[in-house]
């Protein structure tokens, strides 16, 4: 059982929603000395990371078999386990209709590594999925550092969400007419975007595009060591990942219900900014 301070517990949804990162130095997931050999860039193969579905069990991106790929899958979901168990601990009131989405294992060195520019963690960015549309929902997620060689997950933070969204909003245009069910019937996405997840997805190609606002924009330097984990609402805070190996991630999504103040989350801030609802009928009807 995850023992969480009152205090901690009354500060926790407030630095959260407010677009800021939790950070927890002594609240870390513990590999156990059998799974250390786990620890390696080999078990992905070409991939970057494996990825596992709690609903399902179903791992992916592993190239393990027999007994150590049965061990990978069970670490990871142990450590969905405890992230989910940790954010409740902290924040109660998430817990009635909170969805756990997809954790993943990242064994993989991040420096260097080559990408296309899309898809370069790197660059500051905030989180949109561009197959899976929230409709409003909250990103959020668990991030737990276990490098082995004492070596840190090392982050940039970027500027607050309504200023980068003040800063792009101009440049994106309301998506075409019919252009929602379109993706859907193409299997694009697995369901239609309203849009809210358009400007989201654009906001997230912007940023990374931009190679003079990723150079240009204020921005910190943040050093996550292992033992520690780290939580942030992942679709408000504008972050990069510049270097460290082997952490593991948890999403969930967060319905706006459960938020202490849904007027903090990005579909308000958009909404304020735009002045009409963006999310209830999708794109294009």
């Amino acid at each position: 059982m995850v023992s969480i301070s009152a205090d901690l517990r009354n500060r926790a949804v407030d630095i959260l929603e407010s677009g800021r990162v939790l950070f927890l130095p002594h609240h870390g997931f513990q590999v156990t000395e059998r799974e250390r050999k786990l620890l390696s860039p080999s078990v992905v193969g070409k991939s970057k990371n494996v990825s596992y579905d709690p609903r399902t069990g179903a791992v992916g991106g592993a190239v393990l078999s027999g007994g150590d790929a049965e061990m990978l899958r069970d670490m990871i979901a142990r450590f969905s386990d405890f992230a989910q168990e940790l954010l409740l601990a902290l924040i109660p009131r998430y817990k009635d209709g909170i969805v756990r989405a997809r954790a993943s294992f990242r064994p993989v060195e991040i420096e260097g590594r080559a990408t296309s520019w899309r898809k370069d963690d790197s660059r500051l960015h905030v989180d949109s999925f561009p197959s899976a549309p929230t409709q409003g929902k909250r990103i959020l997620r668990v991030f737990s550092n276990v490098n082995p060689e004492g070596r840190g997950r090392v982050w940039r933070l970027g500027e607050p969400f309504e200023q980068m969204a003040k800063r792009f909003l101009p440049s994106i245009k309301r998506p075409l007419p019919g252009s929602a069910a379109l993706l859907k019937i193409l299997h694009v996405t697995k369901s239609e975007r309203s849009e809210y997840d358009h400007i989201m997805l654009q906001l997230h190609d912007r940023m990374k595009a931009d190679t003079q606002y990723q150079k240009d924009v204020e921005q910190m330097e943040y050093e996550f060591p292992p033992g520690s984990t780290w939580i942030t609402f992942a679709d408000q805070v504008s972050h990069a990942a510049m270097r460290g190996q082997y952490q593991f991630e948890q999403t969930f999504l967060v319905p706006g219900s459960l938020l202490q103040d849904e007027n903090r989350s990005p579909l308000r801030i958009l909404e304020r900014l735009v002045g009409r609802a963006l999310v209830g009928e999708p794109v294009g009807n």
